[in-house]
């Protein structure tokens, strides 16, 4: 075991033993983000990786979603893996039709690469703009991928930085297929949620076919509280960004884990604590049951009962 690769110098492992939520999630509920690290020694990290992580694989990742009261899960392929979909493939396999995957896949990939990674349940691919994580985002490669998957019926995750957007929305709207946002769009939570960064997310939410993630408080926070010792008015400055996306959006809105939550430097959030976060950004059953069941089923598992 010695030729695994050590973690990233202060990684913080995912959190074990979370509390049982008080919230009960509705029956169905889908935590739309999630990831699978390795394990390593069966699924190497990419040579290319921005960080290397503990290891958080499909049996933890099951665990937890059972734990929770979480019915399915979307499966999104992480940085430390690359291209190489193989550990996000077997999770969703094993998941048997409980689970849905993100890939990631480089301009070359084939008709029937596509084909085999839709056979086994993947419904989208991420394009990431966040520069700490990618060297580069290069457009003419993304559309070249995008092409590809239209025919497919697949949809794009994005992420990125909010201040990024205006330099990327043009780029963005060009995309032949639904765009998915993830963490809100990562807002600055210091500055009004009527302010003009946040106000133009929310405007080219509505131009498009985009749905959004209100997800990842933990990872926009600035002042907090964290989700731990029992605290469940978690994350207080960014409950007003989640909250107005849910009110405007209450069909195109979708919710998430995040675990094993990648790259946190402050601290490591109890997942229990995040469920009981859902009700301060969705304050209504209409719009909770909306979040977390009636819209990933309608993106993910179209026509498919519940």
């Amino acid at each position: 075991m010695s030729d695994l690769a050590p973690k990233t110098p202060g990684w913080l492992d995912w959190y074990t033993g979370p509390s049982v939520p008080e919230f009960r999630l509705p029956d169905g509920a889908v935590d739309a983000h999630c990831h699978v690290f390795g394990p390593q020694a069966r699924f190497p990290f990419a040579p290319e990786r921005k960080y290397t992580p503990c290891d958080g694989g499909k049996e933890d990742l099951f665990a937890l979603r059972d734990h929770l009261g979480v019915s399915r899960n979307v499966i999104v392929q992480a940085t430390c893996h690359g291209a190489d979909n193989s550990a996000m493939v077997d999770a969703v396999r094993a998941a048997g039709g409980r689970a849905r995957g993100i890939a990631t896949v480089r301009p070359g990939v084939t008709a029937a690469e596509l084909r085999e990674l839709d056979e086994a349940g993947v419904r989208g691919v991420r394009f990431n703009f966040v520069r700490r994580l990618v060297d580069a985002s290069p457009e003419e490669d993304l559309r070249a991928i995008a092409a590809k998957i239209a025919p497919l019926g697949w949809h794009i995750v994005l992420y990125f930085e909010a201040a990024d957007l205006p330099d990327l929305e043009d780029f963005f709207s060009s995309l032949p297929t639904p765009l998915v946002i993830d963490h809100l769009g990562r807002p600055d939570v210091t500055e009004p949620v009527d302010g003009p960064e946040f106000s133009r997310f929310l405007q080219f939410v509505d131009r498009g076919d985009v749905w959004v993630k209100v997800s990842c408080p933990e990872r926009l926070t600035v002042t907090g509280p964290a989700a731990l010792d029992g605290e469940r008015n978690a994350y207080a400055d960014v409950v007003p960004f989640g909250r107005r996306t849910v009110e405007e959006f209450p069909d195109r809105v979708l919710w998430g884990t995040d675990w094993p939550h990648p790259n946190l430097k402050d601290h490591m959030p109890d997942d229990g604590l995040l469920v009981d976060h859902i009700p301060h950004i969705a304050p209504t059953a209409e719009q909770r049951h909306k979040l977390l069941v009636a819209n990933p089923m309608r993106l993910y598992w179209p026509g498919e009962a519940v």
